[in-house]
């Protein structure tokens, strides 16, 4: 006898699980670096622009498990969609590895690694915002309208900054790139995903 194939909301449990590992691991990433810095506060110079980008990056994830609730209303899995999850996780991840090195002996500080590494983690960072796109739209066409105008707008735009940021090392233009992206964050977050639609 032929066995049912399983339903979205019998595949949808195990998928959060399997991206849960990995979105644990970004957080346990950076609230170890965190602790790091709090247990040795004087082993490396501190910069506030990374530690607002640790900051920007614990949301990110604790915001990305709350979105992808939005999945159960995928009606039809396969192993591309489950694949493409999970890499969007582990790009995540990476990013919170990025942030918190295992060793920062050959780094003057927080800044000096930084910048040493910047053109990676905009990379990645910018790489998200393509990824949030293709994963707008694997909720259907409603979903991805539910943002409007403002989401066709955000979404290059963000990508066009994480682009200059690779290029340039001016301090200016960093910190106010993060106190831009902290502020919109919070807006987007509280504006569009307050209660999962």
């Amino acid at each position: 006898m032929d066995q049912p194939l399983p339903q979205a909301h019998d595949i949808f449990p195990h998928l959060r699980i399997v991206m849960g590992m990995v979105i644990g691991l970004g957080v346990t990433r950076l609230l170890s670096g965190v602790a790091r810095i709090i247990q040795h506060p004087k082993l490396y110079r501190l910069y506030p622009v990374h530690l607002a980008w640790v900051a920007s990056l614990l949301l990110m994830l604790v915001h990305f498990w709350w979105w992808q609730f939005s999945l159960y209303q995928i009606p039809d899995w396969t192993f591309g969609k489950y694949l493409f999850i999970i890499g969007y996780a582990i790009t995540l991840y990476l990013m919170c590895a990025l942030l918190f090195p295992d060793s920062m002996q050959d780094y003057a500080g927080y800044e000096d690694y930084f910048f040493t590494r910047r053109a990676w983690f905009f990379g990645l960072l910018g790489a998200t915002y393509l990824l949030d796109v293709v994963d707008t739209l694997l909720k259907g066409e409603a979903h991805f309208a539910r943002f409007g105008h403002e989401y066709l707008i955000r979404t290059p735009l963000f990508v066009i900054l994480c682009g200059i940021a690779i290029l340039t090392t001016n301090r200016r233009f960093h910190l106010a790139l993060i106190v831009f992206t902290l502020i919109y964050q919070a807006s987007w977050i509280l504006r569009l995903f307050d209660t999962i639609v």
